[in-house]
């Protein structure tokens, strides 16, 4: 029997009683804040404890999801929350804000720390980065393939889980804002609304080769088959991976159990020869095939480009299949109320019965219900079903789940009583230690005191004088960010205080190369790209060295690996020292995120571009702490990213959705990028932020290539203060999006 855990989801008390029934090792669950499945059932804090007493005496092993952003007034609850789980001793928490690794290791140490998927670590560097800070476990990102995760186990002690089942994000986790964009359902937030997985339309278009669609002139353009790497167990558990993590705390209860009991078998087996191995692997396939999910795809485990089939589709993706799951049952053909509930008239040849669960799509796409049947009444026009209200004929219907499927398990909690236990106190937060000593006479900033004594790039920059030389370099004023090295000739006609350049792998082989640019390195600041995959590590590692020995020394960092990138590299720069910028794909939405980026070596901070005007203001209250902020105030945000290219697959740029908003599809050997048809623009806000004590903004112009004429215009426009027409704002307003109380 092999010793890799079986990691399986428990949304609800019915789910940890099969996954505990089917054998998991492990189950991971969510408390009713501040985790990535919001939407799902969760636990109350009694289920809770009564399921860790439980499985405990099992000798099972029960984590615990904390792993959302959360914003600066939040933090209490957060800090009480944390105080709750170190006093109950969970095996672990999975989290994403940096801002919870400051509080636990300051406070509650007891507590084990596992790197949530949303933390996009996919190179051993931002493994061992974690590692250096007190991860006791990494989930590693979906995109990775087989050798890339061999090659990171084969660079780091620390415990790494990968997910084996599921459902799949179509971008890369913990860098999406599409969901957030279009209405502040924030994924970083446990709020995802799934937009991705929408009809979509490009009518302009020429033909898009998907295995034989033909032109598509609207499809589910991003909808994502769902993972399966049952066949890739064996070679997985070879390459060292300590934990499977099976998706799924939306999902039921006997999804959960079918799926268990399948990877427990081939676990099971691995080790009792190639013919038991062989038995029970068909056996498991056989179980798999009746989930009721989307159809299977290996995703990216054979390489980057392996699911690429001809005539040009990627097997994991299918514009034809909607985002639900389950068995196309038809459209509602009539609806009616009888007996006080709403039925619908759906025509098919399967027997539905009570107690069958089904999903209803709304025709515009706007809505997905899951439904239980109370009643199916099989007529000459069909089945007579119960119904949500609100559905009309013309909606569709799967089948997801049947009653005969159901198993009953022994539950791990007590039904037949009352649970008792306690809730999170209502302690105060205690400032991290940093911003502690801000508060003493000497007034200096708390990112001032760390940088000099934390920082692993910085250690030749000590005192006042370091300080004081980094502020020179960057002074207050306007910064252009654009990712080609034609668009630099541009901003010569109206120099901005830096030039930001995103780098790919063709723009740093070109400035690593060429001798003469517009812009001296003194005056440029290299943006690195957030998705920092195992298989580009001695790549940027070579390329990071060739910038600093060429004399560029400011970075903004948008990955946990570029940290360890640049450690150790003081002394390639003989000029300048380096001086690190957090980017705004490194989240701080709280000063205790601030603090641990700054003692990592960040000096500066993006603001995160999800973020809005009150909580920035109030995770850096005083004018010393602003200082240290960059404020992007025009963008085409990247919406969401994908590592494979899917300009092998689409050839539209630009698409839009039901509700007649615009975007546009990039894409290369380096990945797919979607962002928004239109700007999001807070340029005229800049005259109240320099009155609040904030000087340094952003004109992010990376995403297309850019005129002269447009650039004059933008510049004017950036020094009036002027709005712009047809601009988003994003959620600089309105904030996060909160559900009604």
């Amino acid at each position: 029997m092999t010793n890799t855990e079986l990691l399986a989801p428990a949304g609800s008390p019915e789910s940890l009683d099969a996954a505990i029934g089917e054998g998991a090792d492990a189950v991971y669950l969510g408390l009713k804040d501040f985790n990535a499945r919001m939407r799902s059932a969760n636990f109350t804090y009694p289920q809770f404890e009564a399921a860790l007493r439980s499985l405990h005496r099992m000798g099972r092993k029960l984590y615990v999801t904390v792993n959302t952003v959360f914003e600066h007034r939040e933090a209490d609850r957060v800090y009480q929350l944390l105080k709750y789980l170190a006093g109950l001793g969970p095996d672990g928490i999975m989290v994403q804000d940096f801002g919870i690794i400051t509080m636990a290791r300051e406070n509650f140490p007891s507590l084990k720390l596992f790197a949530s998927t949303q933390m996009n670590v996919a190179s051993a560097r931002g493994v061992n980065f974690l590692s250096r800070h007190g991860f006791s476990r990494v989930v590693l990102a979906r995109e990775l393939s087989l050798e890339e995760i061999s090659e990171i186990r084969a660079n780091t002690n620390m415990e790494l889980e990968v997910f084996i089942h599921g459902a799949l994000c179509v971008s890369v986790s913990g860098i999406c804002l599409f969901s957030s964009y279009l209405g502040g359902k924030s994924a970083n937030r446990g709020m995802c609304t799934q937009a991705c997985r929408r009809f979509f339309s490009a009518p302009d278009s020429g033909t898009a080769s998907m295995g034989g669609a033909g032109d598509l002139e609207g499809g589910y353009y991003f909808s994502p088959s769902d993972l399966e790497l049952i066949e890739q167990v064996p070679a997985l558990v070879k390459a060292g991976v300590d934990s499977f993590k099976i998706e799924g705390r939306m999902k039921s209860a006997e999804y959960v159990g079918s799926v268990v009991s399948a990877y427990r078998l081939v676990l099971d087996s691995i080790e009792g020869g190639e013919e038991k191995l062989n038995e029970a692997m068909k056996e498991a396939r056989g179980i798999l095939k009746n989930d009721f999910a989307r159809t299977k795809t290996a995703y990216l485990i054979n390489g980057i480009n392996t699911g690429l089939n001809a005539p040009g589709a990627y097997d994991w993706l299918n514009p034809k299949q909607s985002g639900g799951t389950g068995i196309n049952l038809g459209d509602l053909l009539k609806v009616r109320e009888k007996g006080g509930e709403m039925t619908g008239l759906v025509k098919s040849s399967l027997s539905l019965s009570p107690g069958d669960s089904i999903r209803l799509h709304r025709a515009d796409d706007s809505d997905r219900v899951s439904h239980k049947l109370s009643s199916a009444d099989k007529s000459s026009e069909g089945h007579w079903i119960s119904i949500p209200q609100g559905f009309v004929p013309g909606d569709s219907v799967f089948l997801i789940q049947t009653k005969s499927m159901s198993k009953r398990y022994p539950p791990v909690i007590p039904r037949d009583r009352e649970l008792k236990g306690r809730n999170p106190g209502r302690d105060k937060a205690p400032l991290p230690q940093e911003q502690k000593k801000d508060e003493s006479p000497d007034n200096k900033t708390s990112a001032d005191k760390s940088t000099a004594a934390k920082s692993p790039v910085n250690k030749s920059s000590k005192g006042s004088a370091g300080r004081n030389r980094a502020r020179a370099e960057l002074p207050g004023g306007l910064y252009v960010m654009v990712s080609r090295i034609e668009d630099l000739y541009i901003l010569q006609s109206s120099r901005p205080e830096k030039v930001i350049l995103s780098v790919n792998r063709k723009v740093l082989n070109q400035i690593i190369r060429e001798q003469v640019l517009p812009f001296p390195p003194r005056d440029m600041i290299i943006s690195l790209d957030p998705f920092f995959p195992q298989n580009r590590d001695n790549e940027l590692d070579e390329a990071v060295s060739a910038l600093l020995a060429k004399g560029y020394a400011k970075f903004i960092v948008n990955n946990l690996g570029h940290f360890s990138l640049l450690r150790g590299k003081s002394d390639i720069n003989k000029k300048e020292k380096i001086t690190i910028i957090a980017g705004p794909w490194l989240y701080t939405f709280n000063y205790w995120a601030f603090n641990f980026i700054n003692s990592s070596g960040a000096e500066y901070c993006v603001s995160p571009l999800e973020n809005n005007r009150q909580n920035l203001e109030r995770t850096f209250p005083k004018k010393e702490q602003r200082g240290q902020v960059f404020i992007t105030i025009l963008s085409q945000p990247s919406l969401f990213r994908m590592r494979p290219d899917l300009g092998r697959v689409y050839d539209f740029k630009d698409f839009s959705d039901n509700m007649d908003m615009t975007f546009r599809l990039t894409s290369s050997a380096e990945g797919t990028l979607v962002y928004p048809g239109d700007y999001f623009s807070i340029v005229d806000k800049i005259p109240f932020l320099r009155e609040a004590g904030f000087s340094r903004f952003i004109l992010d112009l990376s995403m297309e290539s850019i005129k002269k004429a447009e650039y004059r215009d933008l510049m004017e426009a950036v020094s009036r203060a002027r709005p712009l027409p047809n601009i988003s704002r994003f959620n600089w307003k309105n904030g996060f999006f909160r559900e009604p109380n």
